[in-house]
């Protein structure tokens, strides 16, 4: 029986399923009989050692491609000691099966859906079968950040029991996707999803022990199931050494990002965070306006980065010449990390920017900005819940 295993699809993921191991491994080094092998584990990791797989962790980290391309981490994080194994799961969408197609269309009917969402269900989580790349049942603990996809299909189905953790920073907040994607008769299907008939994500499946989130004084709505675990206090466990592994796990090349983040350093300095938001055009218009708008600090002209998002594809080395591009290979955390880092302004839409450490203005637009570049209804979600 192996430990722990979590799934991850997206980088913030990793980051946090690597927070959560650097507690349950610093809780080890206290104790003398297991202290040595810890800090050798780390050391193992630290100098990319390969005969230092026999000191590996004891989770498992599952990495699904089905939202983003992980890249040449896969192998870092088989290298870095952190882990026991590192698997890659080609996890699949329900629209990659057309038998599907026709248990998600509105009948109209109330009772008629959710005869037809009952088969859903159980015929996703069929299809996905071939796919998953392991025994969930051969593990003490699962961990799973956003339920919502496939995969908390499959362990419902299969009766298996896990921890949900939120997608990002503070999510549930800003959308409410479990209530939203089940807006109308909520508690209803929230009641048919604890009998295992149904699945809802973040914490009200029926197999879903709990559901852990950064701040639970921040949602809107109560879930039962909901646990508080904030990050900031896993990050303040770590070490350097702890940091040191982390940067070389998700940073690819830190001499390049390193000259990059040391350009302008007598000039302000702004980090714009990009999203996939809207079409390409749209996202294309949307970015340069905050470039226009957030290029000058005080009247004078700014160095602009955008550290791009892991799944936008819009091409910035094109349209974003005056700008400096930083890879979207890695959590923008990893940036607390690199000593000496500063930025006069960070702007987001819609990334949490709250863990930000190195700048001194953080702007955060939200939905009043986005009204100007797509309906309201797109992305003000929670404001259409009902119950």
């Amino acid at each position: 029986m192996h430990e722990r295993i979590y799934v991850c699809h997206t980088f913030y993921h990793v980051y946090v399923a690597c927070l959560k191991e650097f507690h349950i491994l610093h809780g080890i080094s206290t104790s003398s009989k297991d202290g040595d092998a810890y800090k050798n584990r780390i050391s193992a990791g630290n100098n990319k050692a390969s005969e230092g797989s026999n000191m590996a962790g004891r989770a498992t980290l599952v990495l699904s491609k089905m939202s983003n391309k992980f890249g040449t981490m896969v192998e870092r994080a088989r290298q870095c000691g952190l882990f026991e194994e590192v698997i890659e799961y080609d996890e699949k969408e329900d629209t990659f099966f057309p038998e599907l197609k026709p248990l998600r269309t509105n009948t109209g009917s109330l009772v008629k859906n959710m005869i037809n969402r009952i088969k859903f269900c159980k015929r996703f989580a069929q299809l996905q079968e071939p796919y998953v790349p392991v025994d969930f049942k051969k593990y003490k603990e699962i961990f799973v950040f956003c339920d919502s996809d496939p995969i908390g299909y499959y362990l419902n189905y299969k009766k298996i029991r896990y921890h949900a953790l939120e997608d990002g920073l503070n999510c549930i907040k800003y959308g409410d996707t479990a209530r939203f994607d089940n807006n109308g008769h909520f508690k209803f299907k929230a009641w048919m999803a604890s009998t295992g008939l149904i699945f809802i994500q973040n914490g009200y499946g029926r197999y879903c022990i709990d559901m852990e989130v950064n701040d639970i004084s921040i949602l809107d709505y109560p879930c039962k199931k909901y646990v508080e675990l904030p990050r900031e206090s896993l990050v303040a466990e770590l070490t350097q050494a702890d940091k040191d592994l982390m940067l070389g796990l998700f940073i690819e090349n830190m001499d390049e990002l390193q000259s990059q983040l040391s350009q302008g350093l007598d000039k302000p300095r702004v980090l714009i965070l990009s999203e996939p938001l809207c079409d390409l055009e749209t996202r294309e218009r949307l970015f340069r306006d905050l470039v226009d708008e957030y290029g000058t600090v005080d009247g004078q002209k700014a160095v602009v980065m955008i550290k791009q998002h892991p799944r936008d594809v819009l091409d910035y080395t094109k349209s974003f010449s005056d700008t400096i591009l930083l890879s979207g290979s890695f959590p923008m955390e990893m940036l607390n990390f690199i000593e000496g880092l500063r930025f006069n302004k960070i702007v987001s839409v819609y990334t949490q920017v709250d863990s930000i450490k190195f700048v001194d203005e953080k702007v955060y637009l939200g939905d009043d900005f986005m009204d100007k570049y797509e309906a309201p209804e797109i992305h003000r979600i929670n404001e259409q819940i009902v119950d």
